[in-house]
């Protein structure tokens, strides 16, 4: 008996480690499809959706290979290119070999699944602790993988991890039976917590266990529009949904209609709810996907290798299909709110709908898997381990200060530095997540605008975008969102702000949406400013001049006769009706002594779409857009001459 558990006990260890790395991989892999294989959003979406989704169809032929060469051998050598691909990641500068190290990685870590599968009957301990692990290592490191870093300490973590994976993984192997095919004769269909593998990453990384949405959904909590500085434990919600969802997956369910309810209110939250309901959303869901995992270990049918394999590669093709049918909706343009609540319905029914019954055993057949422990047993698991991932989701929002507070730096100035990006989620056009690069092409700017900003979108890899960069200038932020929660505009400022609004634009067509968001940059002593930042959404070749008229509508009535800047990416360039529309409005084109002055593409500059407009009594001095691959666009700036502080 005591070698069966230790066994046991091996075999969740490699399944919740080989977890952490194959999401490693899917956080490399999905922005690359984007950005490298995307071509800066030249490449039709539907083309983009069927390159990502086809590696998934293909490992459906894993399960089989498995059968024929045996579980063993096929789940080491998959194990070993998943490592080495994880590995080689890091030393990758970016572009095509990037992409397809990636996707080697992805298709090897599928096999491993399936071949994982075949070995392990109840995979409800390792895919808890690896989704609870992968959760709290991302939030460890900021969101910020290693792979991106471009240090030493990134070798280390990824040296440590996958020579952990491989050594277990090698053990696992070589215990007794480990390899062999528990085809029984007569079996149930395939073992529903393998099949809810898939569903349970995407519902994780979308909202669930994703450290970026818990710093977003605190930000929203203390404000309408974000926060103009980071609070501290700005990531405690991830505390509160990791406790939930191991100690509601890990005990007995008090009632088996609760967590599908739960999961799916969760999801609904998630798409249809305002921003500020968002952290709700996270807890619930993660209450829901564990109780959910829960009844499907309960369940007390048999299954075969091969229909655990199938059941794992068919819920990771669960995962791809929703994940690029719900991001391709700001591509392609339709609603997507229900995807996540049809994928938590999808779970709801797995968890409702097994046997409770052990089966009657067909002659020769393996003995029934050992039942899953009850009462204090159970307890004795769920609770030390609950405990010491709060723990951990609280040392982990407690490292990521120093916070930032913003601050008034001797008075006001005489003039200030004001840059506007469009960052796209953070990620160069070779596909990295290029921070340093962002930094770099910013500079010491005084306010920053900044304009298609991702903060947990798990196809970008689940990063806050925001707080990374913001940490790295040292500024506060405000952020307001647009297309759903996570995904948006901010203004960082190194004074105080005040007044934050924002007005929805409306979508006159276009499938990702838009708004406007004002601050006021506090500068003492009387002197402020009022700084608008947008991004305009036209449909594909048409002129955003009804978002336009908006945009100097609010802005001008924001300012009320002040100072202002209105700035962003406003997909229009000079002479056209939207650029025309804020010049009527009375506002001053900031760019026009160095005109022509295209900002997109960043590697071959030729429209003018990214601009700066100021109200007459601001004088701006100085335009620039500086040269930088960080972003498929180049930042513009300006420097601006304070007016008088007004009575």
């Amino acid at each position: 008996m005591r070698t069966v558990l230790r066994h046991r006990h091996l075999g969740t260890a490699t399944l919740a480690l080989g977890l952490v790395v194959l999401t490693d991989v899917l956080r490399v892999f999905l922005p690359s499809v984007i950005t490298v294989f995307g071509q800066a959003a030249s490449t039709p979406a539907e083309l983009l959706g069927a390159f990502a989704l086809g590696w998934f169809v293909l490992a459906l032929a894993a399960p089989a290979l498995v059968v024929r060469v045996g579980a063993r051998p096929v789940g080491l050598l998959a194990v070993a290119v998943l490592s080495a691909a994880r590995l080689a990641l890091t030393a990758t500068p970016g572009g095509r070999t990037q992409l397809w190290l990636a996707t080697a990685g992805l298709l090897a870590g599928l096999v491993w699944l399936a071949a994982t599968a075949g070995q392990i009957r109840r995979p409800l301990h390792g895919l808890v602790f690896g989704l609870t692990a992968g959760a709290l290592g991302h939030a460890l490191t900021g969101t910020h993988d290693p792979v991106w870093w471009g240090r030493w300490e990134a070798w280390l973590l990824s040296f440590l991890l996958v020579a952990s994976l491989l050594v277990l993984a090698v053990a696992f192997a070589a215990k007794p039976g480990s390899g062999r095919q528990d085809d029984d004769t007569g079996a149930l269909p395939p073992g529903r917590s393998w099949l809810l593998v898939g569903p349970a990453l995407l519902l994780g990384g979308m909202v669930a266990l994703s450290p970026a949405v818990a710093g977003t959904a605190m930000s929203f909590w203390l404000g309408a529009a974000g926060t103009a500085g980071t609070p501290l434990f700005g990531l405690a919600p991830l505390a509160a949904a990791v406790a939930l969802f191991v100690l509601c997956a890990l005990t007995p369910p008090p009632s088996r209609p609760l967590f599908p309810v739960l999961l799916l209110a969760g999801a609904l939250l998630f798409g249809y709810g305002p921003p500020g309901f968002l952290g709700v959303a996270m807890l619930l869901t993660a209450a829901g996907l564990g109780g959910c995992l829960a009844l499907t270990a309960a369940d007390r049918g048999r299954s075969t290798a091969a229909s655990r394999g199938y059941a794992a590669t068919g819920g990771m093709v669960v995962f791809a299909l929703a994940a690029v049918l719900y991001y391709a909706a700001y591509d392609i343009g339709y609603p997507n709110g229900w995807l996540p609540a049809l994928v938590a319905a999808v779970v709801g029914v797995a968890a409702l709908g097994g046997r409770r019954r052990p089966a009657t055993a067909a002659p020769g057949a393996l003995p029934p898997p050992m039942p899953l422990a009850t009462g204090r047993s159970e307890w004795s698991v769920a609770l030390p381990a609950a405990l010491l991932a709060t723990v951990l989701a609280l040392v982990a929002a407690a490292v990521q200060g120093p916070w930032l507070v913003a601050t008034n730096r001797g008075g006001p100035p005489e003039q200030i530095r004001l840059v506007a990006y469009n960052i796209r989620m953070g990620f160069g056009l070779d596909g990295r997540l290029d921070l340093a690069g962002l930094e770099r092409a910013i500079g010491r700017a005084d306010v920053v605008v900044l304009s298609e900003i991702d903060r947990g979108w798990l196809l970008n890899g689940g990063h806050d975008t925001l707080h990374l960069l913001a940490t790295r200038l040292d500024m506060p932020y405000v952020f307001a969102p647009a297309a759903g929660a996570l995904w948006g505009d901010a203004v960082l400022s190194r004074w105080p702000v005040q007044r934050a609004r924002t007005r929805a634009l409306p979508a006159v067509g276009a499938p990702t949406g838009a708004q406007a968001l004002g601050v006021t940059v506090d500068f003492s002593d009387g002197v402020r400013l009022a700084v608008v930042s947008t991004h305009l959404q036209p449909p594909p070749g048409t002129d955003p001049v009804v978002q336009a008229r908006v945009v100097a509508e609010f802005a001008t009535g924001y300012a009320d006769g002040g100072p202002l800047v209105v700035a962003g990416d406003f997909n229009t360039e000079p002479g056209d009706p939207a650029f025309t529309a804020l010049t009527d409005a009375g506002l001053v084109d900031a760019l026009a002594a160095v005109r022509p002055l295209p900002t997109s593409p960043a590697d071959d500059p030729r429209t003018q779409i990214d601009h700066i407009f100021v109200s007459p009594d601001l004088s701006a001095t100085d335009p620039t857009a500086t040269p930088s691959t960080a972003s498929d666009h180049l930042p513009v700036a300006v420097t601006l001459k304070l007016p008088p502080a007004r009575l």
